[in-house]
């Protein structure tokens, strides 16, 4: 690993520790030459899923597009991001499991909409404001009559 400081080829791994449910290596490194400490992210290379847009673009599945839907929906909700990240890790993981190469945008969208229904209702009636692309008052009122009637 090249060392972002000096970039020196030559480091001591210092700690590893497992994450994210033990798909994710983090390690603490030290650069041999300048004792610069650092930390690398290992993670086993799935292949990658493109996402069929409602238009019919294709683009790669990101999580970090994901993670800020999902935090500009629970944006001042008493959510915290651990519970944020888990949510993203669930879905990708259950996407992973279901499709290989393509997932269309509205299985995404259903997804993020089930989790957030039962997290937390204000962020799902956001998040399902901007996804459903409501028009008007009347729209966010049967959405609501809905999660009530349930």
């Amino acid at each position: 690993m090249r060392c972002p400081r000096c970039g020196h080829l030559e480091d001591k791994v210092i700690d590893s520790r497992t994450s994210r449910s033990g798909d994710v290596i983090r390690r603490r490194r030290s650069c041999v030459n300048c004792s610069h400490r650092y930390t690398t992210r290992e993670e086993v290379l799935k292949a990658e899923l493109h996402v069929t847009k409602r238009d019919g673009r294709h683009e790669e599945l990101s999580r970090e597009k994901l993670l800020n839907g999902l935090l500009r929906a629970c944006m001042k909700r008493p959510i915290g991001a651990e519970q944020l990240e888990s949510l993203v890790d669930g879905i990708i993981a259950e996407i992973e499991n279901e499709y290989e190469r393509e997932v269309p945008s509205e299985v995404i969208g259903e997804k993020v909409m089930e989790k957030l229904e039962k997290l937390d209702e204000v962020a799902y009636v956001r998040f399902a404001s901007v996804y459903r692309r409501f028009k008007d008052v009347n729209q966010f009122l049967n959405a609501i009559q809905g999660m009530v009637t349930k």
